[in-house]
């Protein structure tokens, strides 16, 4: 697993990816498939910093990482929220655009 940057705690980065990898499974392959690759199998969050979230995806028989900035610089647990959120709408904006 690639490092990041100490913008957040340890415990906060492990609880949001717990969170995004148990319960926001299909949102992962959502936000990659509108952002990386229509065909990805499987994606998984796999870090987080100020200025990005970074997710791990299988297509093609093989892993790939993406790096998906955030839409703005952030410093606060709150805020990883709603930058994620933001990222989950553009992409179903980007997926269903006819």
């Amino acid at each position: 697993m690639p490092t990041f940057p100490a913008t957040f705690s340890d415990d906060i980065v492990t609880a949001v990816l717990a969170h995004m990898n148990s319960d926001h499974r299909d949102d992962n392959i959502t936000i990659v498939r509108a952002f990386a690759d229509v065909d990805a199998a499987t994606a998984t969050m796999t870090g987080l910093d100020e200025s990005a979230g970074y997710w791990r995806y299988f297509v093609e028989g093989e892993h790939r990482d993406i790096r998906l900035p955030w839409s703005a610089s952030i410093s606060e647990r709150a805020e990883i929220r709603r930058e994620i959120v933001t990222l989950y709408e553009n992409a179903l904006q980007r997926l269903t655009k006819p």
